[in-house]
């Protein structure tokens, strides 16, 4: 019994062994933990990878289309110049054969008529001979077209007297934003390169905005001049401008601007209302609304702000606040000022005192045309 009991006590008490499979359980799961991790990190990383490089390849693409559109401006622009001056020195060889021709013709006939007059003839005065040359040279030469821009802050009333300047100009009013419009929607080359710049959420260049008005401005409609609003609006729009009518030695020829005081602007626009579905525009100081009524402290009570037509709501658009015409009025200066300083010294600007009646607005801005 001592000798069981010795070893028994020399063996200590009785614990089983773990078994390997037991004593490593616990390590691959935990490596499986560590690389589900990683193949999850590894995953959106390549797919993040994938998606910039796709942007990328969607940008190269579009630059591309860009430049290739921009080589086909180019090359037909070329084309066209081209074309243009063997136009005209075909018509200028076209005029000096026709003079020539018609001289010769002149003298036959008055040497034909001497030589064969009889005694009846005597008294007589010959047929009047009137060649070509002579009607070229008695035909008035043609107007230089009137390039006129107008420039005014909003509430200036600029466009109250726009279509009364169209009217006697004779030219139809241009906008950026309606010959881009249009070139787009007509597919022209710098219409469609326009469009692939907006498509792809880029800014239009001056270039391609002088293109549009290239092509514009080479319409039937325009051929007594054109009445530019809205453009350019910098320096550098201008002088790329000036650039493009001179290649056709043109120049801008007449520059209004229609002043008003701030504190008269904000008077005018913050006074403004709009039935929104016509478009009918009122003001609570000069044109009201038949409905309007005003509070104790002199504004309109909001209620009673209703279309004269359909006794609908009428409504404030948000630039039409005190705070948005500062802004647009800071802008508008910091613009406008360097543009009309840009063409001072060319004797061509005339500014208008719009703080008045609209006709005498017109009075004063009529002799500038």
């Amino acid at each position: 019994l001592s000798r069981h009991g010795s070893s028994a006590g020399k063996r200590g008490p009785s614990h089983p062994h773990p078994s390997p499979e037991t004593q490593g359980s616990g390590a691959p799961a935990a490596l499986m933990g560590g690389g589900a991790s990683k193949s999850k990190a590894a995953k959106a990383k390549a797919e993040e990878d994938a998606r910039i490089l796709a942007e990328e390849a969607k940008a190269k693409v579009a630059e591309a289309e860009l430049k290739a559109l921009n080589d086909a401006l180019k090359e037909k622009q070329a084309e066209k110049e081209k074309a243009e001056a063997d136009a005209k020195a075909l018509d200028e060889a076209a005029k000096a054969a026709a003079q020539a021709a018609a001289s010769g013709s002149a003298h036959s006939s008055s040497a034909a008529a001497g030589s064969s007059s009889s005694p009846d003839d005597a008294g007589k005065a010959a047929p009047e001979v009137v060649t070509a040359a002579e009607v070229v040279a008695e035909s008035p030469a043609s107007a230089p077209r009137a390039i006129v821009m107008l420039f005014g802050p909003p509430g200036s009333g600029k466009g109250t007297q726009a279509p009364k300047v169209v009217e006697k100009v004779g030219a139809p009013q241009l906008s950026t934003g309606d010959m881009l419009r249009a070139a787009v929607a007509e597919g022209t080359e710098v219409g469609m390169q326009a469009k692939a710049v907006m498509d792809a959420g880029g800014l239009v260049s001056d270039e391609i905005v002088c293109g549009i008005i290239r092509e514009r401005v080479a319409k039937p409609d325009c051929a007594k001049g054109f009445v530019l609003d809205g453009f350019p609006r910098t320096v550098e729009q201008a002088k790329a401008l000036d650039e493009l009518l001179a290649k056709s030695n043109e120049a801008v020829t007449k520059i209004l601007a229609f002043d008003v005081p701030s504190e008269i602007l904000e008077e005018r626009v913050c006074g403004r209302w709009i039935h929104k579905a016509s478009g009918r525009s009122y003001h609570v100081k000069f044109s009201p609304p038949q409905s309007m009524k005003l509070l104790d402290d002199g504004t309109p009570d909001l209620e009673t702000m209703l279309d004269d037509a359909t006794n609908e709501p009428l409504v404030q658009r948000e630039d039409d606040t005190a705070e948005a015409l500062k802004s647009r009025l800071d802008k508008y200066y910091a613009q406008t000022t360097p543009v009309l300083e840009h063409y001072q010294s060319k004797g061509i600007v005339s500014h208008i005192n719009a703080d008045q009646a609209p006709d005498k607005v017109w009075a004063d801005t009529e002799p500038h045309l």
